[in-house]
């Protein structure tokens, strides 16, 4: 069994998605990050950084539970030990690794800082919008230049990099971003073949009626950003 702790955010919708996708077991444990739960010692024992998702898999390596932190590593943990989504091919291993590396280093950052000075900062800051904005905008030409060619960012086949990547680029985060998804046609197919799988839309719907997506109230803001 593996314990999911898990919030409704890209990075934690990343992780339902692959669980969904993969078939395997688990349970959800909520980290309310909005009201702190990411601070607790307890999930900080499993997350030292104090952020989702993070898994517990009860049954690890020789049988004794296991911790997995940051949504990349948990990604290629649970790829291994379905084992699915992982292909025998080193050559495309190493292709889907860097696409994920490439979400994880650039899109989720660039995203995430989108996001926070459009939804998030407490005050309208122009050079942070231009700045983390104009970077999302460079790197939604960057897919879909990729996407132009193959049918998913790795290749002919769906992937790990897929599902980390279309969480950020999902219908709520995108009008978070200000980005008009007609503008990158390659994206808006690849997204909408995505969001037609019901794995992804399980993955999707997960403690969805507790989302909540920019303008958080003065102690969700510092649950969220205040110092340790």
């Amino acid at each position: 069994m593996i314990e999911l702790y898990y919030w409704p955010t890209p990075n934690g919708h990343k992780i339902a998605i692959a669980l969904e996708e993969m078939g395997l077991t688990y349970t959800v444990r909520p980290v309310n990050i909005l009201s702190g739960e990411q601070h607790y010692a307890a999930f900080r024992a499993i997350s030292p950084n104090a952020r989702i998702p993070a898994i517990v898999d009860q049954d690890g390596p020789g049988g004794r539970p296991h911790a997995v932190f940051e949504s990349g590593a948990i990604l290629l943990y649970l790829a291994q030990k379905a084992p699915a989504f992982w292909p025998d091919d080193p050559v495309q291993r190493s292709i889907i690794t860097q696409w994920l590396f490439f979400q994880c280093a650039n899109v989720g950052p660039m995203f995430g800082q989108c996001g926070h000075f459009r939804g998030y900062a407490p005050e309208h800051i122009q050079y942070g919008v231009d700045r983390y904005c104009g970077e999302t905008m460079k790197l939604y030409v960057l897919m879909d230049s990729v996407l132009g060619e193959r049918e998913y960012l790795a290749g002919a086949e769906y992937s790990l990099a897929d599902m980390a990547t279309y969480p950020w680029c999902a219908p709520v985060i995108r009008a978070l971003h200000g980005v008009d998804i007609a503008a990158f046609p390659h994206v808006e197919r690849w997204a909408s073949t995505i969001e037609a799988r019901p794995a992804v839309q399980r993955g999707m719907a997960m403690l969805a009626d507790v989302m909540k997506i920019g303008n958080p109230d003065p102690a969700a803001r510092e649950a969220l950003f205040g110092t340790p």
